[in-house]
């Protein structure tokens, strides 16, 4: 069932007419989903280990100006003042995640909007949280720099997080849309779902 989801999918990635059952829909959404979040990962992850190394090479450089706490299985470095250069590059990392992100949602558009059909939805609801996304993804890194400069934009740090709410509590409403029942019957989208 898992092939059959994904070639599926793949073939109708820009067909947005027609329904999909949650047999073919679910198996391909949770693939791209898990795909999406192992690239952040693969982008994050080599940038904060960078980060911690420049830390770690400039507590050795610096013994005064830091806290180093270690015991086993933990290990910070507390650095006493505000050292530029030292802090991952938030502003690339917010990009790459908002280039994923965007990749994703051009994979799972067409899918999510057969999902809905097939409940009796438009599948505009599909987009709900979108918007919000957009925004948290283009606005972080300003607030990342401000944080950088020593003077926090409070005001864009609760724009971003009020953003990240909605885009939070519009994706569960969204997935409680597609995890429904498939209307069993034809629907204005096509004929009931046959899997």
């Amino acid at each position: 069932m898992i092939l059959q989801s994904l070639s599926d999918n793949v073939r109708r990635v820009s067909q947005f007419s027609g329904r999909s059952a949650p047999a073919l829909f679910w198996p391909y959404a949770i693939c791209v989903v898990v795909i999406a979040m192992a690239s952040i990962a693969l982008v994050m992850i080599p940038e904060l280990l960078r980060s911690f190394g420049k830390a770690q090479a400039f507590a050795e450089a610096h013994p005064d100006k830091v806290t180093i706490t270690s015991s086993p299985g933990h290990y910070s470095i507390q650095i006493h003042e505000n050292i530029p250069g030292l802090m991952p590059d938030m502003t690339s990392l917010a990009y790459s995640m908002g280039v994923v992100i965007a990749l994703a949602a051009i994979f799972l558009a067409a899918a999510v909007a057969r999902r809905l059909h097939d409940r009796g939805k438009s599948g505009w609801w599909g987009i709900m949280p979108l918007p919000f996304a957009l925004f948290s993804t283009f606005a972080m890194p300003g607030v990342f720099r401000s944080v950088e400069a020593g003077q926090p934009d409070m005001g864009a740090f609760f724009a971003v997080f009020l953003s990240n709410a909605a885009y939070l509590a519009g994706l569960v409403f969204l997935v409680v849309l597609l995890l429904g029942k498939s209307d069993p019957v034809a629907n204005r989208y096509g004929a009931g779902a046959t899997q």
